[in-house]
């Protein structure tokens, strides 16, 4: 399916500035009318031969520049329950990598060249949320120890404690990224995503962005939100037992009951980078703005830098020596 607008007969697309599907030929919004039909293989508005990877959901067309929405992959076991629409521009996530890395000195030069940032893309990376019930029962020993003198005697004393901790805990929404193609570590990094303003799926949130189908099922990514749990659980236990010298754990019993499982589409801006053969990938939060990344060195400015230094520092020596001449 794709969306066109029914004033213009252009593609109009979901604009996150305007929480609203626009068009940007005439500029109307809400403007839009379901264009239904098309394959994975053939675009829906020209008829052009497109390609498809195994789990992509939306794409663009590379022949009439349409956003297509592929109906099997967002209906049926792949129609996700809740997504969190894009609320930056792809403006804005440019200006917020701007941001990040202006201190960088030695950055190459064309790094956000206009050029460059045409290949920056707006893609929906598939999750699942887990809910959780946790019941953590603890029992252990706790230490306290003073110290004082009086004279030329130094005195110890060591309290001991009995510690009994039993802490029920509602985990709502962990998140599991559900793309192999997305790193799972840079995935972490991009939390957190405020929940509060979750909708439930429409696929007009995905008109003008890529997209992508789960990978993986629920059951085979819940260790990794099993772990989030237990470590969240975990803290918030260490937090409770504040205050002692040491703590000598007895028992530990954290009893994980999954309460609920939600598949949602979340908005990530992707830029990638290529330097000196090798590519950089840059992620930036499509709801927060956070910015995920390293970006490479120019040892050309590394060198000019060095030299201008060293420039300077012989000026400087220079003009010490007339003084001493002079003196």
């Amino acid at each position: 399916m794709l969306f066109k607008c029914s004033n213009c007969g252009g593609y109009a697309v979901y604009e996150p500035r305007r929480a609203k599907m626009y068009c940007p030929h005439c500029e109307s919004e809400d403007s839009e009318d379901i264009i239904e039909g098309g394959s994975l293989t053939q675009c829906v508005n020209c008829g052009a031969p497109i390609q498809v990877q195994d789990f992509t959901s939306a794409s663009k067309c590379e022949h009439c520049g349409c956003y297509i929405i592929f109906n099997e992959r967002v209906e049926g076991v792949y129609e996700p329950h809740l997504i969190i629409p894009f609320c930056i521009s792809k403006t804005n996530a440019v200006l917020a990598m701007e941001a990040e890395f202006e201190r960088r000195l030695f950055t190459p030069s064309d790094f956000l060249s206009a050029k460059s940032l045409e290949k920056m893309e707006g893609i929906y990376v598939p999750f699942w949320l887990y809910d959780y019930k946790a019941c953590y029962d603890f029992v252990g020993e706790g230490t306290k120890v003073r110290s004082w003198r009086s004279g030329n005697t130094e005195y110890v004393e060591t309290s001991y404690y009995e510690l009994i901790r039993k802490m029920d805990l509602d985990f709502e929404k962990i998140p599991v990224d559900a793309s192999i193609a997305m790193d799972d570590s840079i995935m972490d990094l991009m939390e957190p995503y405020n929940y509060s303003i979750l909708k439930k799926f429409q696929p007009r949130y995905m008109s003008g962005f890529y997209g992508e189908v789960y990978n993986q099922g629920a059951p085979e990514l819940e260790g990794r939100a099993q772990m989030k749990a237990r470590s969240a659980s975990e803290e918030l236990m260490q937090q409770s037992l504040g205050g002692y010298q040491s703590v000598r754990p007895r028992r530990k019993n954290l009893d994980l009951e999954r309460n609920g499982v939600n598949y949602a589409l979340m908005p990530v801006w992707q830029y990638l980078y290529r330097y000196r053969g090798k590519t950089y990938q840059f992620h930036v939060n499509g709801q927060t703005a956070k910015v995920i990344g390293t970006t490479p060195v120019s040892l050309g400015k590394v060198f000019a830098y060095g030299a201008s230094v060293f420039a300077v520092v012989t000026a400087i020596c220079s003009m010490a020596l007339r003084v001493l001449e002079i003196l």
